[in-house]
C-alpha cells in the first residue's frame, strides 16, 4: 500500500499526452487549449459610446445649455462625423464616437426641443465612452496553453477573429463492471442482487471530464468472460474497471490482467475510502480498477482518474476546485489512512452529510464537497478549512 501523493505522481509520471487537433470555434469548448493564443486586436477596437445618447465636447456643455443636433451615428459603420462646440450627434450603444467629442450625454439626462437639446446634467470628458484598448491592448495573451476553453473564452477568440484552435487530443475510454450481484436497470431484482448504478456513475464522470465513453459492459465473476471483455476494451486510452480489484477469491482482475501482459504500477492506495484501487498499462490503454463500493470509485476516480484524463486532453490544472469554508461540527480522523469526508459547502460553510461509509451512495449524492482529513488530524467547529469542489 503506497501514499495517496506518491499513487498519484506515478499516474501521471505514466499519462501520455494525446495528440493535438485543429477544431472550428464551435466545437472548442470543454477542450484546452494547446497553444498560446494572443491579441491581434484591442477591445474595443475604436472609441465608442456606452449609451444611448448624444456625443457632445464636454468643455461646451453645461446644465440648461442648448446644443444643435447635426447628425446621427449609429452602431455600425462610421459616418465620419464631426462635433464642434455647440453641437451634438445623436448616437447610440457601441456607434463609433464622432471626432471632435469627448463625452456622451445619455438621453435621460437632456430634453430635446426640435433640432436642439437642453442638457440638465453636467458633463465631464469621457463620460459613457469606451476607449479603444481599454479592454485589451494589442499583443496580450488572451489563452494560456493548457486552459480549459469555456464560452466566455469562446467569444474572446472570436473577438480576434480566430475560426479555428489548436486543441489537446480526444480521450475514448471505455467501462467494465464486474460483480455476480448486479443486476441491470429495468429487470427484476432476483434475492442478493442489486441494481448496478457505478457504470453509470463512472460514465458521467467520464463525459464531465471531456471523455468520449466508447464501451460500458458488465461482467460476471468470471476469469473467461473478463479476459475476452479486457482484450475488447483495451484497445481504448482509458480503461476504468469497477469492482474485483480486492484480494477475494472472486477478485479476478489483477490476475486476468496479468494474463493479458499488462503492467501494474500501483495496487493498494492509503485513502479512505478506495484503498483497493489498482493502476497498470496494456500498450497504449491506461487501466484503472476501482473498487466496487460507489463512494470509494467515486473518491478514487476524483483523485486519480481524473487528473489523469485532464492531462491526456493537455490541462494544466489537474486539481478540483478548492476554497475556504468554515466547519460547523468537530472532526477527527481516528484511522490509519487520510480521510475524504463528504459534505455540503453552501454559504461558505462545510458540514458532513448522512453516512460516511464506502456504501452510502444517498449522502454522496447530497454533497458537493469533500473534505481531507489526514491520519489524526483533528478540526473543531468554527475552523477555517480547505475543501475540494466536484459540484
Amino acid at each position: 500500500m503506497i501514499a495517496e501523493e506518491e499513487a498519484r505522481t506515478k499516474v501521471l509520471e505514466k499519462i501520455q499526452m494525446r495528440a493535438s487537433r485543429r477544431v472550428s470555434l464551435s466545437h472548442a469548448l470543454n477542450c484546452f487549449a494547446a497553444e498560446d493564443y494572443f491579441s491581434s486586436l484591442p477591445l474595443p477596437n475604436f472609441d465608442n459610446s456606452a449609451m444611448d445618447g448624444y456625443a457632445v465636447m464636454a468643455s461646451a456643455c453645461g446644465v440648461a445649455k442648448r446644443l444643435r443636433v447635426i447628425g446621427e451615428q449609429p452602431a455600425g459603420l462610421d459616418r465620419q462625423l464631426r462635433v464642434s462646440p455647440g453641437e451634438a450627434i445623436r448616437i447610440f450603444t457601441g456607434a463609433p464616437m464622432p471626432a471632435g467629442a469627448d463625452a456622451v450625454v445619455m438621453q435621460e439626462d437632456v430634453t430635446r426641443d426640435g433640432s436642439e437639446i437642453v442638457l440638465n446634467a453636467n458633463v465631464d470628458p469621457g463620460d459613457f465612452v469606451r476607449r479603444r484598448g481599454c479592454d485589451l491592448t494589442e499583443g496580450q495573451k488572451i489563452v494560456a496553453k493548457g486552459e480549459l476553453i469555456r464560452p466566455a473564452t469562446i467569444a474572446l477568440l472570436a473577438s480576434q477573429g480566430f475560426a479555428e484552435v489548436t486543441v489537446g487530443g480526444e480521450v475514448d475510454a471505455a467501462i467494465i463492471s464486474t460483480g455476480d450481484e448486479l443486476a441491470g436497470l429495468g429487470t427484476e431484482l432476483q434475492p442478493g442482487q442489486i441494481y448496478e448504478s457505478n457504470s453509470v456513475l463512472l460514465q458521467a464522470l467520464l463525459q464531465r471530464c471531456g471523455a468520449s465513453v466508447k464501451s460500458v459492459q458488465h461482467c460476471r465473476d468470471d476469469a473467461d468472460s473478463l479476459r475476452k471483455t479486457l482484450e475488447q476494451t483495451i484497445k481504448y486510452s482509458v480503461l476504468v474497471i469497477n469492482g474485483g480489484v480486492s484480494v477475494g477469491e472472486h477478485d479476478l482482475v489483477q490476475s486476468t490482467l496479468g494474463s493479458l501482459g499488462a503492467k501494474i504500477d500501483i495496487w493498494r492506495v492509503a485513502i479512505k475510502p478506495g484503498k483497493p484501487f489498482l493502476f497498470g498499462r496494456i500498450r497504449e490503454c491506461a487501466v484503472f480498477g476501482l473498487p466496487g463500493n460507489p463512494v470509494s470509485a467515486f473518491i478514487t476516480f476524483l483523485q486519480f482518474v481524473r487528473p489523469a484524463i485532464l492531462m491526456m486532453m493537455g490541462a494544466t490544472n489537474l486539481d478540483l476546485p478548492k476554497v475556504p469554508a468554515k466547519l460547523i461540527v468537530d472532526l477527527q480522523n481516528e484511522g490509519d489512512r487520510p480521510h475524504y469526508v463528504r459534505g455540503k459547502c453552501e454559504n461558505g460553510n462545510f458540514s458532513p452529510i448522512g453516512r460516511q461509509e464506502s456504501h452510502a451512495l444517498f449522502g454522496l449524492s447530497q454533497s458537493n464537497a469533500l473534505l481531507r482529513l489526514a491520519v489524526g488530524e483533528a478540526r473543531t467547529r468554527g475552523d477555517v478549512v480547505d475543501i475540494q469542489l466536484f459540484d
